[in-house]
């Protein structure tokens, strides 16, 4: 851990001069409490640093949530070790892009799957609770259920230290979890602009907690943090299913599974103050929590527990944390790069996945070597096969 500023605290042993300036104006905002803890895979991000814990009195940044509402992991341990795969892994990896729509706008063309319309229904209802309506957003966003997405998000069957096999994924609340976002970001850019709030960032801009506003936020929060979670729920059932298919047998049974946020807000208590805590990039980690902390594209994912470090507030790195942009990456690195980072895992080879090579992502070692004093791994994952959208 190294101190940074009056208000800010780090656990990366890698962090550039953006990334720091970034949170350190964050932590100056007066409403900030008692600090800000940037993790281990912290880099530049829209208004608040990704991979940072903002605690806040009466305020919430929308920007220091993100505009992935509800973005997160999903694994399952399956009964199955690596002995029990065929050796030609393509055709389960085509019937998972067959289930699961992936890549930007690309969704379900009906709903055709049987756990989905009941989740749709459930979304209905947590809607009219919240009391407003998710078509103001996105008109087609029940066909959004059981979609993935593109650019970091992935689908992947991996092994653990013992040769089991887990299915493990992620994603969050699709298109119309990104607009509920940045619908609230404009609003807090605008009353920033109309109070005469001077801010070093106007993707700092914030709501009160005693206006009409910041609770219509909080209500359509929730709602994107519940739909995110059953999207994985839905794409994590199609998955198994597939591999079922696969191997022949009706169903496989969940031995463990996990399923967690790293883009929401939370009321929790923190150093004698019951604060919104938002975490950026991060999970929870209090103790004994379980979460997950995937790595990039062919290295290593964590399934981990939290050691309930009060000075980072619980929490913990939500993976690698990218050190090079994606048109960086591009320039820098080939399909054949990309080939040879891969090593045996399934894939799709095409070059529209140059941009997620592994060395466009921090040594997701150092970030759990970094994160020691965070969280405990329980099993080190290794990818067997991999499916993203371009």
């Amino acid at each position: 851990m190294k101190r940074l500023g009056t208000r800010l605290f780090a656990w990366a042993s890698v962090l550039d001069d953006q990334a720091r300036d970034q949170a350190l104006a964050a932590s100056r905002l007066p409403f900030v409490h008692p600090h800000i803890a940037l993790m281990p895979d912290a880099h530049l991000g829209k208004g608040a640093t990704v991979g940072s814990v903002i605690p806040t009195l009466g305020a919430i940044i929308p920007a220091a949530v993100g505009v992935d509402i509800g973005c997160g992991m999903i694994a399952v341990r399956t009964p199955l070790t690596v002995a029990d795969l065929p050796a030609d892994r393509t055709s389960v990896r085509e019937a998972i892009e067959a289930a699961v729509p992936t890549s930007a706008g690309s969704y379900n063309t009906q709903i055709a799957h049987v756990h989905t319309q009941e989740r749709i229904t459930e979304l209905e209802a947590e809607a009219e609770k919240a009391r407003f309506d998710p078509e103001d957003y996105a008109a087609n966003w029940r066909l959004q259920v059981g979609t993935l997405g593109s650019g970091n998000h992935f689908i992947e069957l991996s092994a653990d230290e013992l040769g089991r096999v887990w299915a493990f994924l992620h994603s969050g609340s699709r298109g119309v979890g990104n607009k509920i976002a940045l619908h609230h970001i404009a609003v807090a850019r605008r009353l920033a602009t109309q109070w005469w709030i001077d801010l070093p960032d106007p993707d700092l801009a914030y709501l009160v907690e005693r206006t009409d506003e910041f609770w219509a936020y909080i209500r359509h929060l929730r709602w994107a943090q519940r739909f995110a979670l059953l999207n994985r729920e839905e794409m994590m059932d199609r998955v198994l299913a597939c591999v079922a298919g696969w191997l022949g047998v009706d169903r496989l049974d969940r031995l463990e599974e996990v399923n967690c946020h790293h883009n929401y807000t939370e009321s929790e208590r923190h150093f004698g103050k019951q604060v919104w805590l938002s975490r950026k990039g991060a999970i929870d980690a209090s103790e004994g929590v379980a979460g997950l902390i995937p790595g990039s594209m062919g290295t290593a994912s964590y399934v981990v527990t939290g050691r309930g470090n009060p000075m980072a507030l619980r929490s913990a790195p939500h993976g690698a944390g990218r050190q090079l942009s994606r048109s960086q990456a591009r320039k820098r690195f080939t399909a054949d790069d990309l080939e040879r980072a891969m090593g045996g895992i399934e894939y799709r080879h095409t070059p529209a996945f140059i941009d997620e090579i592994p060395a466009a992502y921090k040594d997701i070692d150092q970030v759990m070597a970094d994160a020691a004093d965070l969280v405990e791994v329980r099993h080190v994952l290794r990818q067997l096969v991999n499916v993203k959208g371009d």
